[in-house]
């Protein structure tokens, strides 16, 4: 197995961080312990290297910056002015296996050939290459190329690397135009045809190029003097507002920076007009040139506007100004999730990952990790894309948990909620959610039909055709009752709502699976090294013996859902037969129910019980307790005796041993509906639409 691989490129600018993005991502989930590094990075006194910080960040890389790069360009031109090249190379070596030694893998990203060391960064990315054993993945640009300078640029750069003992792994052009990309590829094809190289082509997407309005305000030495928080929109292009309203507000486009003097107070109101117009593209800042403020009276007009974009200012006047705007070399920086979110998108779309992955590293390793865990979820979502509802539309974390879903095209997605109130806020977040259905409730043309399902289910107890209008109305009832009749596949709430709220609907109207009697939970907890199942740590305070058995089949069905092999400890205060009282005789109980359950349902699986935590997790503690056991030691689900210890020891484990909880999942309804807590975050509702997804494949026989 490899245990290292050295990206670089061509040339600068090359897009070599969304690559790097792209493998990081594949390597953390085959992986357990994934290191990065850098030989050489720009002097630190500028700014901290971007690609350590984005990589560091985003994967929560627990390595101190210092060691993830061997050298400054500073030091570099140091040595190799004092002819000490080698020292140099050393040095890279010593910083590399120092990191090297507490990590199973080591992405390694070659320079930038920025600076007066490009002349021999290619030198000293072959030699680190080759000397660390890394094989290479090379990125090859074709912006603003004609297909055959970007082949000759790639031969040159092979043959050069190969005549420097270098293995090349795979071969990568970025930033191709998409006319282009099919000569490309069978043009490099037939060329190393001989070879066992893997050659991909990812298309130029102009989104990753454009500078948020905060690097144009870094770069720039902008003042901000409006729109604080919006600062990470993006310019995808500027317009110089020089000529009369009606002529320019023609030339506006979404995403557009408009640039103009700061005393054409005419040209700022037009823009924050069309800020708040829905029929017209969303800008994404005002750029005000040569050191002049708006006027008093428009100053105060612009503070009492609900709908604002960034409003910043320069001293440079406006050719200048629009001149460096128009050189911004954006990046993709660690805090601008939407541009990590496309260019993991264009890269899972673009290139085989399974391939790659079988490349780089041959054989994978059984450790699953939280990230592995993650990304695996959105994998098996997309086995078959399923309608998800989201009823809490309005809600700003769901609709930014949805514009991901989307680009990642883990899922179909329907908004519940006031259409207009949710394009305000659309474009007031600068989102993009293309293919999502918004539906309000009162408008929609089911409602009607919806109404009359939910009285005929429920008049039996009751309710009035009155009355079910009323309930129909509230987004939790009119999602599940979508589900209900087909036209959704699953249900996320709870963002903005209670576990009640959310679960009431799917007792009254989608009801249990037949057979089934009580509506569970599990947790997902992701451990460093491994996923275990928690079960019931939700939903039902005190389960009888038949309920907890009930729940322990469940789990276990679910857990396989999920590529979790299930071994089921039924936990207790007393391991085996050694304890007494009525607590541990009801887990006892609950086994022997489960044990006879299995045979019907789960034939082969294993179950446990009555056993203490300790018993079912650690094999030297199982050793000693139950040595003859198949569970003891190796259990995964997790079944506990009520919900006080179950709620109480999740969130334990949680805050003391640092493991991500996924969850609550529901089991036992007939479609899937899942709880959000108030306090969820982004990837918490991402994670929970994977897994609805999943279980509604799960039920149509699809995995």
């Amino acid at each position: 197995m490899a245990n290292n691989l050295y990206i670089t490129s061509t040339e600068s600018r090359s897009g070599k961080s969304a690559i790097c993005l792209g493998i990081m991502e594949l390597l953390i989930r085959n992986i357990d312990r994934v290191g990065f590094f850098r030989p050489l990075i720009r002097d630190k006194n500028e700014k901290p290297d971007n690609d350590i910080e984005l990589i560091s960040k985003y994967f929560k890389l627990d390595i101190p910056y210092d060691d993830m790069y061997g050298c400054t360009t500073t030091e570099a031109n140091e040595l190799i002015a004092l002819g000490k090249q080698d020292v140099l190379i050393e040095r890279i070596f010593t910083k590399y296996n120092n990191i090297k030694d507490d990590y199973d893998f080591v992405l390694c990203e070659g320079t930038d050939f920025e600076g007066s060391t490009s002349s021999l960064e290619f030198d000293i990315n072959a030699e680190v290459a080759n000397n660390l054993g890394c094989p290479v993945l090379l990125v090859a640009s074709a912006h603003n190329k004609t297909p055959g300078n970007t082949f000759n640029a790639i031969e040159a750069t092979v043959e050069s690397l190969n005549e420097k003992g270098c293995k090349i792994l795979s071969i990568i052009v970025n930033r191709a135009n998409p006319s282009d990309e099919k000569e490309i590829i069978n043009y490099l094809d037939r060329k190393f045809e001989d070879s066992d190289m893997l050659i991909y082509s990812i298309p130029n997407e102009k989104y990753l190029g454009n500078p948020t309005i905060g690097e144009i305000v870094e770069i720039l030495n902008a003042r901000v003097l409006y729109g604080h928080d919006q600062l990470d929109r993006h310019a995808h292009n500027i317009i110089v507002a020089a000529m009369q309203l009606r002529n320019f507000l023609k030339g506006i486009d979404h995403g557009t920076l408009v640039i103009t003097p700061g005393d054409r107070g005419d040209v700022i109101i037009a823009c924050l007009a069309s800020v708040s117009s829905v029929t017209m593209p969303a800008i994404s800042g005002i750029l005000l040139t040569g050191g002049l403020r708006p006027e008093e009276t428009i100053c105060k007009l612009i503070e009492g506007l609900s709908n604002m974009v960034p409003i910043v200012s320069v001293e440079t006047d406006t050719f200048n100004s629009a001149r460096m705007v128009d050189n911004i070399h954006a990046v993709i920086s660690p805090t601008n999730t939407r541009k990590i979110t496309r260019a993991l998108e264009l890269f899972e779309k673009n290139v085989s990952v399974s391939d790659l992955t079988e490349k780089i590293i041959e054989t994978q390793t059984t450790t699953v990790t939280p990230k592995m865990f993650e990304y695996n979820l959105i994998q098996k979502a997309k086995i078959q894309k399923q309608h998800i509802v989201l009823p809490e539309g309005e809600d700003e974390r769901i609709l930014r948990a949805a514009e991901i879903l989307l680009r990642r095209d883990v899922v179909k997605l329907s908004l519940l909620g006031n259409e207009i109130e949710i394009r305000k806020k659309m474009m007031r977040l600068g989102l993009h959610l293309e293919g999502a259905e918004i539906i309000d409730i009162k408008k929609s043309q089911r409602y009607d039909e919806y109404v009359e399902s939910y009285y005929e289910l429920r008049k039996n107890k009751g309710i009035t055709r009155e009355m079910a209008k009323d309930i129909m109305s509230d987004v939790s009832f009119f999602g599940t009752m979508m589900i209900n009749k087909g036209h959704a596949d699953g249900l996320v709430s709870g963002a903005a709502h209670t576990t009640q709220a959310t679960i009431r609907p799917a007792f009254e109207i989608i009801k249990t699976k037949p057979g089934i009697s009580l509506v569970s939970s599990i947790f997902f907890m992701c451990m460093s090294d491994r996923v275990l199942v928690y079960g019931d740590c939700a939903v039902n305070p005190e389960p009888n013996a038949a309920q907890l058995a009930e729940i322990a089949i469940n789990s276990a069905q679910t857990a396989k859902t999920f590529g979790i092999n299930p071994v089921v400890a039924m936990l207790s205060y007393s391991t085996g037969e050694s304890g007494k009282g009525e607590d541990v005789d009801k887990v006892r109980e609950a086994t022997k129910i489960a044990k006879k359950l299995s045979e019907i349902h789960y034939p082969g699986l294993k179950i446990e019980g009555p056993i203490q935590y300790d018993a079912a997790v650690d094999p030297e503690v199982a050793l000693r307790k139950m040595p003859e056991s198949e569970v003891a030691g190796k259990a995964t689900v997790f079944i506990f005796p009520d919900l006080n210890t179950g709620n109480n020891t999740y969130k334990a484990v949680q805050r003391s041993a640092g493991a991500v909880a996924i969850g609550p999942v529901l089991q036992g309804l007939k479609m899937p509906v899942n709880d959000l807590s108030r306090g969820c975050t982004v990837t918490d509702i991402v994670n929970t639409v994977a897994i609805t997804a999943i279980q509604a494949i799960g039920k149509k026989g699809l995995i």
